[in-house]
């Protein structure tokens, strides 16, 4: 007589990808840890949600991402750095950092006029989020003319705002959001615990500190991370743990795999398991259900296999260009081309007439 098979829900597998000892169990999945919106997360159930089999958790995540979002559209961002270099910051990461000798050309922020012109061809381009960059700590009072200006110019061609600018004050994001400016972006980049292997000249509280005042400017927050930094896997767990128990979940969650840029200390990082990417994009659907997890840097390195089941695992979000402010990105036609092999569409969003390089952008229209 057959057995019944047992939910997997009560299985506690070692997860073989994680560097925790052989003694360090997760506890199973608590069927309370499924519950939408939730902000109280415990190390725990995060950590039994990562431990599930990998077909299980996928499952999981394609069903929770079923009852918040169209499985075959994904949102398309378009990434430009508005002020290249010279950041006094020392994310170990970053080749905009002064201090790593990257061979990065330092360039001043840009013209209104040019920035206009940019979101005009990501626009044209297919892009329906028009996210603008800038290498600083934060942004300069002298500088906020020229931003709003850049904001308000966007949003009159119909595209979503998004910016990042380092940490913020208060009146900071009050005029960004009085301009227009729809998102926000400030990543909390690892978990507590490992923050400080990875940057030192500003706090987690810090970063806390100003996606509250994102929030409380009435703008939406755009925040997540960087796996691949060689953490473990409890600060992947560390990570969305502190995203999803933030005030609101954040409304866009980029998951970035680490670039390794020559000169940044960590230029010789090893591979991450690409299995292990796609569990923590399946995590973090499961955990911030109706956010938008965005398949987000490190994607030129990743084959169409990985990008693939990262769509399959909750991914609906991606940056549509051939450049991320400056490390590379897959280009516009590749991205298509795996659009069309997986019958994924772009996300659609009302927007005034214009032509636009592809029909399928636009079917609103």
């Amino acid at each position: 007589m057959n057995q019944p098979l047992p939910d997997p829900a009560t299985r506690s597998p070692i997860n073989p990808n994680s560097k925790q000892g052989s003694d360090s169990v997760p506890r199973p999945v608590d069927e309370r840890a499924l519950d939408a919106h939730r902000h109280d997360w415990t190390r725990e159930e995060v950590a039994a949600l990562f431990a599930l089999p990998f077909n299980d958790l996928l499952f999981r995540a394609q069903s929770v991402h079923r009852e918040y979002f169209d499985p075959n559209e994904v949102q398309v961002s378009t990434l430009l750095s508005i002020k290249t270099g010279a950041c006094p910051e020392d994310c170990a990461y970053c080749p905009q950092s002064t201090r790593f000798d990257t061979g990065l050309s330092v360039e001043a922020l840009m013209e209104v006029n040019q920035v206009l012109e940019q979101a005009k061809a990501a626009r044209q381009s297919g892009a329906t989020r028009f996210c603008m960059g800038a290498a600083w700590r934060s942004p300069k009072d002298r500088d906020l003319p020229a931003l709003t200006a850049m904001i308000e110019g966007v949003k009159v061609m119909g595209l979503e705002t998004c910016m990042t600018l380092g940490m913020l004050s208060d009146t900071q994001a009050k005029t960004l959001a009085e301009a227009g400016l729809d998102y926000y972006n400030h990543n909390l980049d690892t978990s507590p615990e490992y923050y400080s292997d990875i940057i030192t000249t500003r706090t987690y509280a810090d970063r806390l500190k100003t996606l509250g005042h994102v929030r409380d400017a009435g703008m939406k927050v755009c925040s997540g991370g960087i796996v691949g930094m060689g953490e473990d896997q409890d600060d992947r767990v560390g990570l969305l743990q502190q995203l999803a128990n933030l005030p609101e979940h954040p409304d866009s969650v980029p998951i970035n795999m680490l670039v390794r840029v020559p000169g940044t200390p960590l230029a010789g990082e090893g591979d991450l398991d690409p299995f292990e990417f796609v569990r923590t994009i399946a995590v973090a659907r499961i955990m911030m259900p109706a956010s938008h997890v965005r398949l987000s840097a490190g994607r030129e390195d990743m084959n169409d296999q990985t990008q693939a089941l990262a769509f399959l695992a909750g991914a609906n979000s991606i940056f549509y260009g051939e450049k991320l402010l400056t490390t590379a990105n897959p280009g516009a036609n590749s991205d298509l081309a795996l659009f069309d092999r997986l019958g994924i569409n772009p996300e659609e969003r009302e927007m005034s007439d214009e032509p636009a390089a592809d029909p399928r952008f636009y079917n609103a229209m």
